[in-house]
């Protein structure tokens, strides 16, 4: 015969998200190193701009314990394509910018991760309707045009070009 396990506890109060899901993100973010989600989840407030929004922290590659001089943790950033050069010039200013916010030192030095961080995508809105005398106005500039593929991708940057000009 098989016993009933008891129902789950209900709190009967609310809860916020990040609460709930801290709980289920550390052991993730203990693999990578870091102890808590504070320099995640502060990152904005952290890091120095313009580094604050073109950069993510990734890991942190902690020091073997059997050395004797405390060098901090080497944290490797995730940042836009582009900045990665940037990046290793400002490397010991973030890393102060770091230590400075949790008053110790956490963080070494400053490496590019091999991942690129992906920038958000804005949802372009819809073309905008061109007036029957602007579309027109395209056809004929681009109506001399052979190549139906170029002419096609002319009239698409004309009606781009006007409907941004409206």
């Amino acid at each position: 015969m098989a016993s009933k396990s008891p129902p789950p506890k209900r709190s009967n109060r609310t809860v916020q998200l990040g609460d709930m899901i801290g709980k289920t993100l550390d052991p993730a973010l203990k693999k990578r190193g870091f102890a808590g989600r504070d320099l995640i989840a502060h990152w904005q407030t952290i890091a120095p701009p313009p580094w604050d929004k073109i950069s993510m922290p990734d890991k942190l590659v902690w020091p073997r314990r059997d050395r004797p001089d405390p060098e901090g943790a080497i944290l490797h950033l995730r940042c836009l394509e582009g900045h990665g050069l940037a990046l290793t010039h400002e490397g010991q200013a973030i890393a102060a910018a770091i230590n400075r916010y949790f008053g110790y030192l956490i963080v070494g030095s400053v490496r590019l991760s091999p991942m690129p961080l992906v920038a958000e995508t804005k949802r372009s809105e819809p073309p905008k309707t061109l007036p029957r005398a602007a579309i027109d106005s395209i056809k004929a500039q681009t109506g001399t045009i052979e190549d139906d593929g170029l002419r096609e991708a002319l009239e698409k940057l004309g009606r781009g070009v006007l409907g941004k000009r409206s």
